[in-house]
């Protein structure tokens, strides 16, 4: 065997490894009952086919009216005490929760931080903005999360958010709006902070307006906005512009950011390899992490 095919063979096997290092151990409803807003007249939660020829095969979930989050830890050993939640991306549509979710638990897990993939509502319900369901979600979650830290093994002040094109939306979302909460308290988990303590947007979507000069409206980016780093492609069907807009108005206020915008890519990489540098992303974010002290 030569060189070439060991080494093919060696980076399988560590694939492989990380792959199989991710386990939900438990999962949790976002909500005591009906989520807020609910009329059930959305259909039953489905997977959808896979269309024929695909490559890489992407896994969609549609119709969620019940939203989960799913706990992935990593080894006891190499527990760092570091949680991220974790949004597919799928255009506040239907969700991703392959190569954009689990398969981004399994990473997190091989550098000892705990993975937690939140199953948010989609599509956007009849008569609301798109993304409020999802959002009032993603709130609830990061402070049912920190309400359970001790529990979960997790540190409370160490809990970060990430997301993938729409997914990063709602992270940027959470990340600027922590302080206006986007449904009536229900319990003692709502009077616990929703802010997420560091943020990773991976082709965020809609967070420029139309024209690509300002910030939208509701990415309030500020100095109480966490630490932020950001991914994007040149050739991104979605603009890089948000990223830079509000990666631009994060230095403003003094907050610390990074940003990659890559050559090549284009849109909805996730976790894939791909033939282009941009899949080095893990790596560099691992990088920023540890950078930020939020890993040894």
């Amino acid at each position: 065997m030569n060189l070439v095919a060991v080494l093919c063979v060696m980076a399988f096997c560590a694939l492989a490894s990380v792959a199989l290092a991710a386990e939900a151990r438990q999962t949790l409803d976002v909500w005591p009952g009906t989520a807020p807003g609910e009329k059930g007249d959305i259909g039953p939660e489905k997977w959808e086919p896979i269309p024929k020829g695909e490559n890489p095969p992407i896994t969609r979930l549609a119709n969620v009216t019940k939203p989960t989050i799913a706990i992935y830890p990593p080894p006891k050993e190499k527990n760092t005490g570091t949680a991220v939640l974790i949004c597919p991306g799928g255009a506040y549509f239907i969700l991703a929760m392959g190569h954009e979710g689990e398969d981004v638990a399994a990473w997190l897990n091989s550098i000892g931080v705990t993975g937690i993939v939140l199953k948010y509502r989609v599509p956007g319900r009849k008569g609301q903005p798109k993304h409020l369901a999802p959002v009032q979600d993603a709130q609830r979650a990061l402070s049912l999360v920190r309400s359970q830290a001790k529990q979960l093994d997790i540190a409370p002040e160490r809990i970060g958010i990430l997301g993938f094109s729409a997914g990063g939306h709602l992270a940027a979302f959470a990340s600027t709006n922590d302080d206006q909460r986007q449904y009536e308290a229900l319990d003692d988990i709502d009077k616990v902070s929703c802010r997420p303590d560091f943020a990773v947007l991976v082709y965020p979507a809609w967070l420029a307006k139309e024209d690509g000069k300002s910030l939208a409206p509701d990415i309030r980016a500020g100095a109480r906005t966490p630490p932020t780093f950001f991914v994007h492609a040149g050739n991104d069907k979605i603009a890089g512009e948000g990223s830079i807009l509000m990666h631009l108005a994060l230095r403003q206020a003094k907050v610390p950011t990074e940003l990659h915008v890559f050559a090549e890519g284009g849109h909805g990489f996730g976790m894939h390899t791909t033939a282009h540098p941009i899949s080095g992303w893990p790596k560099l974010c691992e990088g920023w992490l540890r950078s930020q002290k939020l890993i040894p």
